[in-house]
């Protein structure tokens, strides 16, 4: 082979499940793959290094990294299509990295290893969806982190349904926290009290998953917006509130109040998301809350879940 492309889809990061930690293992997360934005690149054998493309530097510094790491002195030029948005709360770190080292294993005849590059990466320091969703796509649970610096294990990975819609509210004015300013803002939270953990996982095991699986909108996405609201109470001091942009969390309101089941935001955002039966449905969410003069650089963003995971495809990308 002398080429390969990797196409990786974006992840909303639904929620924590322990952030206490008293039982041993740390964070449990929730994540659902998208239908977008997905980062595409190609890999193609070079007589010299090549980058081109949005966040190839970044691209870059990965596959060099793993070059070194995994022992290959080959060079290769790496073309990035398109891209998720960095510091969005979509995932486009991990996701970046799994998919430059599925390329490079891809193309020089290895098995894959997505926890074991995600380890080499820095990755997956506090959830582990990223990871799963690479593989499988829909809608993952992970088991937090024990001890050990392995990345969390997934304990539940189901389909979402085709029918169902996720509304992204997308504010490219604001960028969600990162790098030492995440650290240092989950340093400074206050203790996670036992019994708030006890109910996000009471609500995943009892409402998310089972909704999930039948097929029911209103307790998936009802239970999805609990476990949003007591998080978002948490982490509200460290991002000025429930959620990160001002116009995201007006956008989620409105929506919650033209009827939509559940609203929230991804990680640190500043993206939310709420929740549609149908494309129909959705639709009309979007368009009730289209003409508010305050949202008018919001973009609304109508995708569907991503049951697939991640596409390898050899000797394509154009």
């Amino acid at each position: 082979m002398d080429s390969i492309t990797v196409s990786v889809p974006a992840r909303l990061h639904l929620g924590f499940l322990d952030l206490n930690g008293g039982l041993g293992r740390k964070f449990g997360s929730i994540g659902l793959a998208l239908s977008e934005p997905v980062t595409r690149l190609t890999l193609r054998r070079s007589d010299e290094e090549r980058l081109d493309g949005p966040e190839s530097s970044r691209a870059g510094a990965i596959l060099n990294r793993l070059k070194r790491d995994i022992g290959i002195a080959d060079n290769f030029s790496l073309t990035i299509h398109e891209a998720i948005p960095p510091h969005a709360g979509l995932g486009s770190g991990t996701q970046i990295a799994l998919g430059v080292a599925a390329a490079l294993r891809s193309l020089c005849g290895l098995p894959l290893d997505p926890r074991g590059d995600a380890k080499r990466l820095d990755r997956g320091a506090r959830s582990g969806i990223g990871i799963g969703l690479f593989h499988t796509g829909g809608l993952v649970v992970d088991a937090g982190r024990s001890s050990n610096d392995s990345p969390p294990p997934i304990i539940a990975s189901h389909g979402f349904p085709d029918d169902w819609r996720i509304l992204l509210i997308l504010d490219k004015q604001h960028q969600g926290m990162h790098g030492a300013d995440e650290i240092a803002a989950f340093a400074a939270l206050p203790c996670f009290p036992e019994s708030e953990a006890a109910h996000l996982c009471r609500l995943v095991l009892m409402q998310v998953l089972p909704a999930l699986i039948e097929k029911d909108v209103t307790v998936f996405a009802g239970a999805i917006a609990e476990i949003q609201r007591r998080l978002g109470d948490h982490f509200a001091a460290a991002q000025g509130g429930r959620y990160t942009s001002p116009r995201v969390a007006r956008c989620a309101s409105l929506l919650e109040a033209a009827g939509c089941p559940g609203c929230g935001q991804s990680s640190w955002g500043p993206t939310g998301f709420g929740f549609a039966a149908s494309e129909t449905e959705a639709a009309r969410l979007s368009a009730a809350v289209r003409d508010d003069a305050a949202l008018k650089d919001i973009e609304i963003r109508i995708v569907r879940g991503n049951n697939a995971g991640a596409e390898i495809t050899p000797d394509g990308g154009t």
